[in-house]
Formats: structure tokens, C-alpha cells, sequence
């Protein structure tokens, strides 16, 4: 873009999807906001939700730490989590937020005080500030009650009647904002249900992804979940997203065909399966993403997510789609 302009770039997802694609971006001149769920409640945020009636930290901190220009040390210090005594379990980082939200009566306004601390590039914004959890009825009739529930849940490839929040919150309208004054969108990747799914269920957010002019970019996982999208291939995940935003909504569908190495998909055999690419077209950018493993990680393949996406081979090909945006022509609801 001419002048001082910057692109704005908006993500939409979870912690640790989100975390992937704004630590890659970050080092490049963009305006960059990221749109969390506020349905988590597992682990210490979960604790905390329920004993302090705090919104949910985790998603939020991932961001922050992912868009900090502070020292390793004090990103270490968000990320840092206790391992013994009444504190075990919890992220210093998750702590800290609760804190500050506790202290200055607004989530908002503690994210904004973290992001002072660690110097962050960019904005988080919770997709609402509403107290919600996520439900799902199943074609059984059972219904999983929270986002931990649904994502270990193996019975939901049996089919689904209904997926939503409880109770049905209105979205943030610092949120809808940043979805109609953006350039790009970009969605995924993460927890099918409880980080995609769980956003485009709060009133306001599919109606400003459909309405804004920005590009539209879809990053599917690299593993599909057993019992959630077992068997699924690109054109599935897209398909199913497209039921909450409409047909064609994506503008380009980011996708990686670099395969792992045979014992890590070995280890992950319990767990779920590669997504396989099956479609093809001008809006499919198939690209080597994977992230490398480390001598560590190599020396204990149970470790978690070592299938990943590399942030800056993930970010280079973001890179090469808003190269081709021409002049922002932003959009309003009413």
C-alpha cells in the first residue's frame, strides 16, 4: 500500500492457532488484531472462571505473549506455569490477567494493561465479554457440556443435532469493528469446534465476516481430531465452515502439503490423521508449513502438538496473498 498506510490484518481463532499466525506476521508492517473465544474453560482458566467469575485468560495471553516485542524472559514469565503447591496447574500469565481484571472491572482493559508490560504489537480483542460455555446435543441425545468436554469428546463423528453457546451472547463491538475495517481475515487454524465453530456462534461475528470487503483466508489444520473430523479432507473442512459463513466466503484456503516424518504420524495414529488435500483451483495455495522439530522434541516424540505450523513459512505465504490487495475499501453493518 502507498503512503503510511498499513494493512490490517485480523485473525480469528483460539490461543494457540492464533498464536501460530501472529508470531510469524509480527515482524512484518501490519496493523494486527486477534479475535479470541471466550469459551474455554479447562484447565487454569478454567479454575479461575469458576472461582473468581473472571472471563477466560488462556486464549488471550497466547496472543499477547505471540504479539510481544519484550524480552524472552518476560514472555517465558506469561507462558510460565506452576508444577507443585496450591498454584499447580496455573499459568503465571493467566493469573495476571484475572488479576488485573479483578482490579480495573474490565477483561478489556486488562489485556490492554498486559500488552503495556510486554510491549505488544497489535490488539486482542475477546469476541465478547459475555460469561458463555459452549454445548453440544449429539445425535444420541447426550450433551457434552463445555469446550473441554466437546474437545476430548470421540462420539461426535456419530453426528450432531445442535451447537451453541449458553447463553447466546452478543459480540464485542470492538470486534465487529475490526472484522469490517480489516484487509484480510484470517481464520484457523485450531479447535474445529471449540476455537473456529465457537467464534462464528456469538451473534454479529458470521454476519461481519460476510459483510466486510476484507480478503478472506481460511488456514486448515494439519491433523484432523479422532472422533471430531476423523477422515476429513480439505474440501470437508472447508464445507463445514461454509455452513456458518455461505458458500465461496473463503478467498483462498491455505493448506500444507509437507509431509512429517513417519514415527510422528505413528504417535499421533490415536489421536487423528494428516489432513489430505483433495481440491484444487485458484483459491487453493498448497505450500511446504510444517514447523521443524527440535533435538528435544525429537528425544520425546509423546511431547504434544510437534505437528505444527512453522509461523514464518506460514506467515511468508500470507505475505505473498496481501501483496495483491489493492486499496482497503472498509464496510459498515448498517
Amino acid at each position: 500500500m502507498e503512503g503510511n498506510s498499513l494493512k490490517k490484518v485480523c485473525t480469528i481463532g483460539g490461543g494457540t492457532g492464533n498464536f501460530v499466525v501472529l508470531r510469524g506476521l509480527k515482524h512484518y508492517p501490519l496493523e494486527l488484531s486477534a479475535i479470541v473465544s471466550m469459551s474455554d474453560d479447562g484447565g487454569s482458566t478454567g479454575v479461575l472462571r469458576d472461582e473468581l467469575g473472571v472471563l477466560p485468560a488462556g486464549d488471550a495471553r497466547q496472543c499477547i505473549v505471540a504479539l510481544s516485542n519484550s524480552s524472552r524472559l518476560m514472555r517465558n514469565l506469561m507462558n510460565y506455569r506452576f508444577d507443585s503447591g496450591g498454584l499447580k496447574g496455573h499459568s503465571f500469565g493467566n493469573l495476571f490477567l484475572s488479576a488485573l481484571e479483578k482490579i480495573t472491572g474490565s477483561f478489556e482493559r486488562a489485556i490492554e494493561e498486559t500488552g503495556k508490560v510486554l510491549n505488544m504489537k497489535g490488539k486482542v480483542i475477546p469476541v465478547t465479554t459475555e460469561q458463555v460455555r459452549l454445548q453440544m446435543v449429539l445425535n444420541s441425545g447426550k450433551v457434552l457440556e463445555g469446550e473441554k468436554e466437546i474437545y476430548l469428546s470421540q462420539e461426535i463423528e456419530q453426528g450432531y443435532k445442535k451447537i451453541s453457546l449458553i447463553p447466546h451472547p452478543e459480540a464485542n463491538s470492538l470486534a465487529i469493528d475490526e472484522i469490517l475495517n480489516a484487509d484480510a481475515i484470517i481464520i484457523g487454524p485450531g479447535g474445529f469446534y471449540t476455537s473456529i465453530i465457537a467464534n462464528l456462534l456469538v451473534e454479529g461475528i458470521a454476519k461481519a465476516i460476510k459483510k466486510t470487503h476484507a480478503v478472506k483466508i481460511f488456514v486448515v489444520n494439519l491433523m484432523n481430531r479422532k472422533g471430531q473430523t476423523t477422515g476429513y479432507k480439505v474440501s470437508d473442512h472447508v464445507k463445514a465452515i461454509e455452513g456458518y459463513l455461505g458458500e465461496g466466503i473463503f478467498d483462498y484456503v491455505l493448506v500444507n502439503n509437507q509431509e512429517p516424518e513417519k514415527e510422528l504420524i505413528e504417535v499421533y495414529r490415536e489421536e487423528g490423521e494428516l489432513v489430505r488435500c483433495d481440491i484444487q483451483g485458484p483459491k487453493i495455495i498448497t505450500a511446504p508449513m510444517l514447523g521443524e522439530l527440535s533435538e528435544k522434541s525429537k528425544g520425546d516424540l509423546i511431547e504434544r502438538n510437534l505437528i505444527r505450523h512453522d509461523s514464518k513459512k506460514l506467515a511468508n505465504e500470507v505475505m505473498k496473498i496481501l501483496a495483491g490487495i489493492e486499496e482497503p475499501c472498509y464496510s459498515s453493518l448498517t
